[in-house]
């Protein structure tokens, strides 16, 4: 592979807001209504912008870039060349640090939840579990592309990071709890355990924060992927898992999990991709469900007691320990940690 044009990395003089208007008249487009978006959380700045007679989505980065050399548009590519409906792109500037795409309006399908009846819902979860399976279906071809996605891993390195962000947001910023000696090692050496057997499973092509936050419904009642540009290589059940369990207030039950879970494998067969050991498949949902919980609850620790976010993030803590400590138990495993949980939450 060549190597990426040298691009200038130094932070634009203009603001995000300033360079966009620029380059809107250098488009063409006089109006100046645009709309700043605010994204869940991000370094980017996202406007809601008028496109040659409709309106688009503008991503405003903070440095320029290489379009040959980008992840979110090297993962689109890849997206869409399988039929994996994220939004089309329809300018890039580089230079700029500018990319403009589809607008697929504000229906967030965790927002549609709200208002739709439960037949509904339950058809839109089995619609996003079939998109699960087409991602998947494109791990060949991120390899063959070499596409970003292939050269990034879920690995043991990067699980373990994940769980030592949890130790240090949950216990020390967040707590402001020094673990005892014994304490912390026998939970250290169950979390490596976990790193090490989910590193070692089979990885697929996985979007990474699939959840419903990440999933529009846009005028046609189709669903949409969004926020891909993470996109790499992990296990079978990391989506699933981020899907169903994501800022969920209570454990779903064991019927739910056995149900979306044996539909993916169907997903899967249909689609022609390697038949996968239900029981194993089950036990790998667990263990996957273990630690990424503790890194949701890492991620959320930092973002309250770090990022000032409490009011948006703090009350997922606990609904997501008892997530963790259900999956645990149905393992019977891990029982630093399943101790370290129940001493820590309340139990109603």
């Amino acid at each position: 592979m060549s190597s990426a044009q040298q691009v200038n990395n130094s932070a634009f003089e203009l603001s995000a807001s300033e360079r966009l208007l620029k380059f809107l008249e250098s488009q063409g487009v006089k109006s100046k209504q645009i709309v700043p978006l605010t994204p869940d959380a991000s370094t980017r700045n996202y406007f809601r912008i008028p496109w040659k007679k409709e309106k688009a989505v503008a991503a405003v980065y903070p440095e320029p870039f290489d379009p040959d050399f980008h992840p979110y548009l090297d993962i689109t590519r890849l997206f869409l060349e399988n039929g994996i409906p994220v939004p089309e792109i329809y300018s890039v500037d580089g230079q700029s640090g500018i990319i403009v795409q589809e607008d697929l309006g504000d229906r967030q399908l965790f927002r549609v939840y709200e208002g739709a009846p439960e037949e509904k819902c339950d058809e839109y979860k089995e619609r996003a579990i079939n998109l699960i399976a087409h991602i998947q279906k494109a791990t060949s071809q991120a390899y063959e592309k070499e596409s970003i996605a292939s050269r990034l891993a879920f690995d043991e390195a990067k699980l373990s990071w994940e769980l030592d962000f949890f130790i240090e947001h949950y216990f020390g910023s967040l707590r402001s709890e020094t673990l005892r000696h014994a304490e912390a090692a026998e939970l250290k050496a169950e979390l490596n355990d976990i790193s090490a057997e989910l590193a070692a499973r089979p990885r697929v092509l996985c979007h990474r924060d699939f959840h419903a936050a990440n999933l529009m419904v846009d005028s046609k009642d189709r669903l949409r992927v969004v926020d891909h540009q993470d996109a790499r290589m992990g296990p079978v059940t990391y989506d699933l898992v981020s899907f169903l369990l994501d800022r969920r207030f209570e454990p779903p039950s064991f019927a739910e999990l056995r149900a979306h879970r044996l539909f993916l494998l169907e997903e899967r067969r249909l689609l022609g991709l390697d038949a996968l050991d239900p029981d194993e498949f089950a036990r790998e949902l667990r263990l996957m469900t273990i630690q990424r919980g503790l890194k949701a609850i890492g991620t959320v620790s930092y973002q309250t007691a770090v990022g000032g976010r409490g009011s948006s993030y703090e009350q997922f803590i606990q609904p997501t320990f008892f997530i963790v400590l259900q999956a645990a138990d149905w393992l019977d495993r891990f029982p630093a940690l399943r101790r370290t949980i129940r001493e820590r939450v309340t139990v109603n």
